[in-house]
């Protein structure tokens, strides 16, 4: 099948975990149906794998309501004679539901949240009027993608969505087992001559991208919280941050046990060579793709409740240890505790989180008649 997909942001290269479900969703689901992506000029056609990116969206905040994107898309979806529409997030709703009613096309909806929500937590007064817009939409599609068991409930209960055109499509992983001890032992110790970290110093970590408000505020929870109490407890550690855009005042202050790295190119090494991955993560909606990608590498890992959202425990084998929000003292006793497991990540966790299965699974949903 044909299938055209409208992208309202910049997600090429990608960096954020946002970023990276898009690219790395398409360039699995191309391998079982044919896509066109359409999406705003600040994107890289060339970073596209498996699929063809047009940049046919302005990146003015006004592209969302502007009315001549209908034309430009129906020209599109008839030169490739699609019968499929996807629109990531509901806010291009309008758009796919003109395009399904005059192109004859059906359309999906890939949820990354229940937005709605998210803006809520956030405080935002306007969250009610993209309650009844994202509701309006979902229930227009034909087909409708949700990232996470607890978001598809929600939307079934909420929205009135019938539970047989909801699927579960997740954040993923591009690995389908654990990496090899050697590995781990090789990375490890690289970390530890890069950073000089001694050898009795276990190796904690944590990254994200900073502009984004939830994950400034894990930051914080990290260097103001969960640290000190760290520190009180005797525990001999040292925190890695990386990501993008942490602020400058955290590269120029000090804390004890923590090293500030900022971004790097090189996420794998630092999630095969450390010990535990700490969330402290409250704010936000959605699945947390740092969480699934540490757990698929097999990564120790301690998260908040809020944080942990679309993770079952029962896929882990032990290896996710969830703790109620804002209670930093049992977060980092469970971090001591879980810096020494060495139990292995099972292989239900991959047959959910490996892209490959992802996609097919989607890919399969849709060609139901």
């Amino acid at each position: 099948m044909n299938v055209v997909s409208i992208i309202s942001y910049p997600f090429l290269p990608a960096k954020s975990g946002g970023q990276k479900l898009i690219s790395l969703f398409y360039k699995y689901f191309s391998k079982y149906h044919e896509v066109t992506c359409v999406s705003t000029k600040k994107n890289d056609p060339g970073l596209a794998e498996g699929y063809v990116l047009l940049n046919g969206l302005s990146d003015s905040r006004l592209r969302y309501i502007n009315p001549f994107y209908f034309f430009y898309l129906r020209r599109i979806i008839r030169e490739r004679n699609a019968s499929h529409l996807i629109i990531e997030h509901p806010y291009y709703g309008w758009l796919g539901i003109l395009l399904k009613k005059f192109c004859g096309v059906r359309l999906i909806v890939h949820s990354h949240n229940i937005e709605a929500n998210r803006w809520k937590s956030l405080g935002k007064w306007w969250w009610r009027i993209l309650w009844i817009y994202e509701k309006y939409t979902h229930r227009h599609a034909d087909y409708n993608f949700f990232i996470t068991d607890s978001d598809k409930a929600f939307a079934i209960r909420e929205f009135g969505l019938r539970p047989d055109l909801c699927l579960i499509v997740t954040y993923g992983i591009e690995i389908s087992s654990p990496p090899q001890q050697s590995e781990t032992v090789s990375a490890k110790d690289f970390l530890r001559r890069q950073y000089s970290i001694p050898p009795s110093d276990s190796l904690l970590f944590f990254n994200g991208a900073f502009r984004y408000g939830p994950n400034l505020e894990a930051l914080e929870n990290l260097l103001f919280r969960v640290n000190p109490l760290l520190q009180e407890k005797g525990f001999a550690y040292r925190i890695l941050i990386c990501g993008i855009e942490i602020p400058e005042k955290y590269f120029s202050e000090s804390f004890p046990g923590v090293r500030v790295i900022g971004f790097t190119n090189d996420l794998e090494t630092f999630l095969k060579g450390c010990d535990a991955f700490l969330n402290p993560v409250i704010l936000g909606g959605g699945i947390k793709t740092k969480l699934v990608e540490a757990l698929g590498y097999n990564l120790n890992s301690i998260s908040t409740e809020s944080g942990s959202t679309g993770i079952d425990q029962r896929l882990c084998n032990g290896k996710l240890v969830v703790c109620a929000d804002h209670d930093w003292n049992f977060f980092a006793e469970s971090t001591i505790r879980q810096a020494g497991m060495q139990a292995r990540i099972p292989p239900a966790f991959y047959d959910h989180f490996y892209w490959e299965n992802i996609a097919r699974r989607a890919a399969e949903f849709i060609e139901v008649p």
